[in-house]
């Protein structure tokens, strides 16, 4: 069967490091054209994918479409929604990094244009398979912790003076700051656990010196059945926090550290290597528990992280009609959530989200 040609517009950190490589390693799929217009970055999607045509605009995919069959969009924010959009009138379907869009509209317009054209968008949420909220995940599923009450998730750096980058924008429309960034994966983690929140509440301040966007901030959800989630994403912790809390009315589940899949692909290493997405036992996290009447205390071996199912489900999706990895629909919960936190900052209110938004 002729492989899946994937055309990936951007090579920045998105689409060097995750997406080309993930693409590369995924049986049926091959990196056949990348859109980038910084000499340097041509030179190096040129040297690492040789039989990719190196692409100066996005509008030579949109002329000749039958050249590929998947469209991967990792470029500033503020294109998302529009490459996602000329995708699907070029008959092609799409992957969209986080987060889908700039607002809720345009993630609505995206699943009407997906509809409309037969194809799928697929929203990229690879931290959904870090292995430290896989093990999470598990231990809620396998009942662990009991009823659980409250969730704590924190994606914390250091990085206290801003740089130049369109990350750092004052510009609404360049999509900038940390709740698109970082609140897209904790909020969409949450979500996938616990459901869609009822309320929302969010700080979001710019502290650094000469900061424009939110860079300290923190989002607390409530969701219908109980639980309370509260999301810390900062880049002023010197001393990072607990990458997960979890409080359960039968135990507690506490881990530091962050996933290892991102730094060893920026040191050029790939799925299928020996022990990839795997954790020293150092960084496994610490269980306290009582089930069927015996208490339980110690280390959790933190589950392999598996970045690279990502792109294999995408291939199911195309070629056999599986079911994609990460919904259109749930991306545009996320999306709602990230709107609600943008209003909840503004008016320094809790911010309901109705049923009919949901």
């Amino acid at each position: 069967m002729t492989a899946i040609r994937v055309a990936i517009i951007g090579f920045g950190l998105g689409g060097e490091v995750f997406h080309a490589p993930l693409v590369a390693v995924t049986p049926g799929m091959t990196v056949a054209g990348i859109v980038t217009t910084n000499a340097e970055r041509q030179r190096k999607a040129q040297e690492q994918y040789p039989h990719a045509l190196i692409l100066q605009s996005a509008q030579e995919i949109w002329a000749q479409p039958e050249r590929f069959d998947l469209v991967v969009v990792t470029t500033p924010n503020r294109w998302h929604a529009p490459f996602g959009l000329a995708a699907l009138r070029a008959g092609l379907p799409v992957v969209i990094d986080k987060p889908l869009a700039l607002n809720v509209q345009e993630a609505r317009d995206l699943f009407a244009a997906s509809q409309a054209a037969k194809k799928p968008v697929i929203p990229f949420q690879n931290r959904r398979w870090d292995g430290d909220f896989l093990t999470v995940r598990k231990l809620i599923q396998d009942d662990w912790l009991g009823m659980i009450v409250r969730f704590e998730s924190h994606f914390d750096r250091f990085r206290p003076i801003p740089k130049t980058a369109w990350r750092e924008e004052s510009d609404p429309a360049a999509g900038g700051g940390l709740l698109y960034d970082l609140g897209s994966h904790l909020i969409d983690q949450a979500i996938q656990l616990f459901g869609m929140p009822q309320s929302v509440y969010a700080e979001l301040p710019n502290r650094r010196p000469g900061a424009a966007v939110d860079d300290d901030s923190f989002v607390a959800l409530q969701h219908a059945n109980g639980v309370i989630s509260h999301l810390h994403f900062s880049q002023l912790a010197r001393i990072p926090g607990p990458r997960f809390v979890v409080r359960g009315m039968c135990g507690t589940y506490v881990k530091y550290g962050l996933d290892p899949q991102e730094a060893a692909l920026q040191q050029g290493l790939r799925p299928g290597m020996p022990r990839w997405g795997e954790e020293p036992r150092e960084h496994w996290g610490t269980i306290q528990s009582e089930r069927d009447g015996l208490a339980f205390e110690g280390h959790i071996p933190t589950l392999p992280g598996a970045y690279e199912q990502f792109y294999q489900q995408v291939s199911a999706t195309l070629t056999a009609g599986a079911p994609p990895p990460v919904t259109i629909d749930q991306a545009l919960l996320t999306q709602q959530v990230i709107e609600a936190a943008q209003q909840s900052a503004r008016e320094r209110a809790v911010v309901q989200i109705s049923e009919a938004e949901k």
